[in-house]
Parts: structure tokens; sequence; C-alpha cells
């Protein structure tokens, strides 16, 4: 079983940044394909990021490409997402999921999941 806890999110201004955390106890966390997958009021929950194993590829839903960054550290058991020149249509709920296999962007196919974290950006 792999338990994820997010953080670091909040009410933040367009324009403006945060950084979100996902940390887990779990030994196995370097052989988990880890991902952020967000949840806006009345729709689904979409694909964000996503990251390999060992940080080695990622990938991004076009809306945010350019603007935000996954990344791992697979020492502290933790996978980070940096969020940049937020829009008031990144509001959400922020998920963050795992899996053992490679990374896709359904979120079905992620067994694991966070509790999730708040991200509010104003206008």
């Amino acid at each position: 079983q792999v338990q994820l806890v997010e953080s670091g999110g909040g009410l933040v201004q367009a324009g403006g940044s945060l950084r979100l955390s996902c940390t887990t106890s779990a030994r196995s966390f370097s052989t988990h394909t880890m991902a952020w997958f967000r949840q806006a009021p009345g729709k689904e929950r979409d694909f964000v990021a996503a990251i390999s194993w060992f940080g080695r590829s990622t990938d991004y839903a076009d809306s945010v490409k350019g603007r935000f960054t996954i990344s791992r550290d697979n020492v502290q058991n933790v996978v980070f997402l940096q969020m940049n020149s937020l829009k008031p249509e990144d509001t959400a709920v922020y998920y963050c999921a795992a899996r053992r296999a490679i990374a896709t962007m359904k979120s079905q196919d992620y067994p694991y999941w966070g509790q999730g974290t708040q991200v509010t950006v104003s206008s």
C-alpha cells in the first residue's frame, strides 16, 4: 500500500507561483511513476504532469507546458509540482497519484491517490 500526502496549496494571485509537494513513506517510492492531476468543481479529474521512476522522463498537459515543472527526490520520497505564471483557470484541487507501470494520462490507471490540496488563483 502506498500512502500519499500532498501539501503546499493555497490562495495566490494570477501570475504568482506555488510549489506543491507529495510525500510518501513507501519504501518502493523509486519504482513508482508519480503524477499530478487536478479537479475543478463540476469537472472531471484531469492529468497535469507525470514523472518516471528516476525522473528522466516527464509529461505535461498542454495547458501547463512551460509553466509547471514536475520533479522528484527519491532519497526524501517526495515529488514536487512547481507552478509558475498561475492563471485563474488553474484553480482546482490537486491530487498526487502513483503507479508502478509507465506514465499514462488516465486517472483510472493510477491505484494510489493522496487526499488533495486546494489551489485557488484569484484574478
